[in-house]
């Protein structure tokens, strides 16, 4: 069915996903400042959409004969509502690589449900970078 290499890069994918669900919802609970409501806000649905991620990849994981890992990547959530931003904007930029990395080993091994899993997370991946990116403009 599916290689190691895909089994571990799905695993890391979900550590990824684990982790900026649990980082954006605590920068949501977290964040002050006269831009709090809008820009929590933000964190609390992005949050929600990478936790869908997460399951997704966890379950199209155990279908190929794998299993989904438990374990964050590393949390950060900064102090500011700017350092907050800079940090997801980071986050966002590993995973659009990560997933564009896993696209190109689903395709290549044939995999075409873990490709269109994969380019539809992209999309929102991509939508996040965008939404924190503007965010971070003056």
């Amino acid at each position: 069915m599916a290689s190691k290499e895909l089994k571990d890069k799905l695993n890391d994918a979900i550590a990824r996903e684990i982790q900026v669900s649990v980082q954006y919802m605590w920068q949501h609970v977290m964040i002050r400042g006269i831009n709090a409501e809008s820009v929590g806000g933000v964190f609390k649905t992005t949050a929600i959409t990478e936790m869908k991620h997460a399951e997704a990849i966890a379950e199209r994981l155990d279908y190929l004969g794998g299993v989904p890992t438990t374990k964050p990547t590393p949390i950060a959530i900064g102090k500011t509502a700017k350092e907050m931003l800079k940090i997801n904007k980071k986050a966002e930029e590993g995973a659009i690589k990560l997933y564009k990395g896993i696209i190109a080993l689903a395709g290549k091994e044939g995999d075409v449900v873990t490709r269109k899993l994969f380019e539809a997370i992209l999309a929102d991946e991509e939508e996040h970078h965008n939404i924190f990116s503007t965010l971070l403009e003056d």
